[in-house]
């Protein structure tokens, strides 16, 4: 099976045809070419979509993997587990009983909704709009019905008009748990999560109250807040590549880095990125540095490449985007171990590691002394900040065995 898409990109208002992808399935074996269009290449604030491995130049990129044939930055406009779910189950809704490729779920992602500045179709096709999820973007009015159809996708009874709902969203920040796109009173575009009917303590509580922590840590953090639906707690989190109805290129970086899923990589890797590719690299090492600080403090533990991201500056630059899926995991679910290792020294999410690679990340010893301090500070008294949002005094107990710093009160 041979697949051709066209990429664009948007840039303030205006869209740019970028290049071309022709994604190949054979058997148990896919790949893909991609190559930028002459357009893009003559075009004076063209950039390269991925630094580091979709170069700025006129030749074939090929990219072959058993875990994905996309290149990075297509891979990440692509659904996370929960939005793949839908898919498949609304396709067979349809009477399509078949083995979905990547291009069909990179496809089925609602154009609007979309991470990041890229648009993508079929080469062609007249327009970026799909059989699948061809609605508007839900209003905050319509939690109820969105967490219903959640409900009804866990327990195996959504019908047709659910899927049709909830794939408004295509939400690909990562993750498997149930989520949508809503749009605020405002036109602001946020990603609204819902609890799940098995949860044994309230996630969206944790999530809000982590984002709100590390704001109060000095954070670059994504908005986030909570609105009760019909007494479950749901979280919104504001995306951060729109802003003003314009969109913002995204990478994640397990794209920047070019792995896969499950690769290993460390933060000290993420920082070498920085160096090369950011336009303050100080700054986003300082910042990437206060975020390893507060992960190991509140057990942020699911902390993998897909969850770091950056936003494209217009400078011929990426910067680290505001932090997204902060999410403290109890003692008594995992070990106290990071996803993405600090540095090559081990798991563990332990300050004295973080310390000893604080020079990799720019900082001297009292520089980085001074951010700990800071972030414990912000963390003192956290248990007043959770029943401000509403937390349980169980979910406040077992949350406190995520919690943990010698200085926290």
């Amino acid at each position: 099976m041979t697949d051709t898409i066209e990429i664009f990109i948007e840039l303030s208002g205006t869209t740019h045809l970028v290049g071309r992808c022709r994604y190949v399935a054979k058997r148990n074996r896919q790949s893909s070419v991609f190559e930028y269009a002459n357009e893009w290449l003559d075009y004076l604030d063209a950039f390269a979509l991925d630094p580091a491995n979709l170069p700025l130049d006129g030749g074939q990129i090929y990219t072959t993997s058993e875990k994905s044939a996309l290149p990075g930055a297509l891979r990440d406009t692509a659904p996370d587990r929960w939005g793949q779910q839908l898919i498949r189950r609304a396709f067979r809704k349809y009477g399509e009983n078949r083995t979905l490729s990547e291009i069909d779920y990179l496809l089925a992602i609602t154009d609007q909704t979309r991470i990041g500045a890229l648009r993508i179709k079929r080469e062609g096709e007249d327009s970026f709009a799909h059989d699948i999820g061809r609605y508007r973007i839900p209003p905050l009015i319509q939690l109820p019905a969105l967490i219903h159809a959640a409900d009804a996708v866990q327990t195996d009874t959504e019908t047709a008009e659910d899927l049709r709902l909830l794939l408004n969203e295509g939400s690909p920040l990562g993750g498997a748990r149930p989520k949508s796109a809503v749009m605020g009173n405002d036109g602001t575009l946020a990603i609204a999560k819902f609890p799940k009917p098995d949860d044994v303590r309230s996630i969206t509580h944790g999530e809000v109250l982590a984002m709100t922590l590390a704001a109060k840590a000095g954070i670059n953090a994504a908005p986030a807040r909570l609105q009760d639906v019909a007494g479950r707690p749901v979280a919104l989190i504001t995306r951060f590549d729109r802003k003003d109805g314009k969109r913002f290129p995204f990478l994640s970086a397990m794209s920047l880095l070019g792995v896969n899923d499950g690769d290993e990589a460390t933060y000290t890797d993420i920082a070498e990125c920085i160096r090369m590719y950011s336009s303050e690299p100080t700054k986003d090492l300082h910042e990437l540095w206060r975020r390893i600080v507060f992960g190991v403090l509140i057990g942020n533990l699911d902390d993998h490449l897909r969850n770091h991201g950056f936003l494209y500056d217009r400078e011929g630059k990426w910067r680290l985007s505001p932090a997204y899926d902060l999410n403290p995991v109890p003692y008594e679910e995992n070990v106290r171990e990071l996803t993405t290792w600090i540095s090559e020294e081990g798991p563990d999410a332990d300050l004295g590691i973080a310390r000893r690679a604080a020079p990799f990340f720019a900082l001297k010893k009292d520089q980085a002394e001074a951010i700990i301090v800071e972030v414990s500070e912000a963390l003192k008294g956290w248990q007043k900040t959770a029943r401000q949002l509403g937390m349980s005094a169980p979910d406040i107990a077992v949350y406190s065995t995520a919690i943990q710093c010698d200085a926290c009160g």
